[in-house]
């Protein structure tokens, strides 16, 4: 066969694999509902988010995030640090989800959920300060913290400036991103190392905030 023939059988191949995957990781937001009861008593009928129960907002956010995120849970590669409080308490709800249908279940029917209602800001950070720290940020998370799967990074507008300040502290901290199969998290040690101190992680958890008022 020559060699343009084996190039075209090849990328039909690896086509036809990712058309598969594509539709094996479909989730069925019927079955999520149903599924999405276990995570309602924290992040609320509308994945609005519950600051009293440490729950953020996650409707709204992108597919492939939450995907990551819940597999992450359930691989032990977020929510095992013995700092992480937390993310400990997440960990066994992931298993709720366990396996690959019912987590993609789970996932198209959070992302079927209206955006929440804009965050009030809690931490009494600055957001017109914020605003020139997250100048570092907008190189991935976009300029108004849309979010860009291209470079792994979610979408953060929007979300409780108490828990972007608690992942940013996190990160700072060695909670978050030191794990060696957390490749995303350990970029972000790097990137929230560029906020000097926790006000200036308040001042950018604000503006964050307020993306998209």
């Amino acid at each position: 066969m020559k060699l343009k023939n084996w190039f075209a059988a090849g990328v039909a191949v690896v086509l036809g694999l990712g058309l598969a995957a594509s539709i094996q990781a479909a989730g069925d937001p019927a079955k999520g509902q149903t599924l999405y009861a276990t995570c309602t008593s924290c992040h609320g009928a509308n994945g609005e988010g519950n600051q009293a129960l440490n729950a953020p907002a996650i409707a709204g956010q992108q597919e492939w995030y939450l995907t990551r995120q819940l597999k992450n849970y359930q691989d032990g590669i977020r929510g095992t640090h013995s700092k992480d409080v937390y993310g400990m308490q997440m960990r066994p709800m992931s298993m709720v989800v366990w396996g690959e249908k019912k987590t993609a279940d789970v996932v198209a029917y959070i992302t079927s959920l209206p955006d929440p209602a804009n965050a009030v800001v809690t931490l009494g950070g600055d957001p017109t300060v914020g605003q020139a720290n997250y100048m570092v940020c907008a190189s991935c998370h976009g300029v108004n913290g849309e979010g860009n799967q291209a470079l792994n990074a979610p979408r953060i507008a929007g979300q409780f400036d108490w828990y972007t300040h608690r992942q940013l502290m996190n990160w700072k901290n060695g909670v978050r991103g030191t794990h060696p199969k957390d490749m995303y998290g350990m970029q972000m040690i790097g990137m929230a190392a560029t906020l000097p101190d926790e006000n200036a992680v308040k001042n950018v958890a604000a503006y964050i905030a307020n993306l998209g008022k």
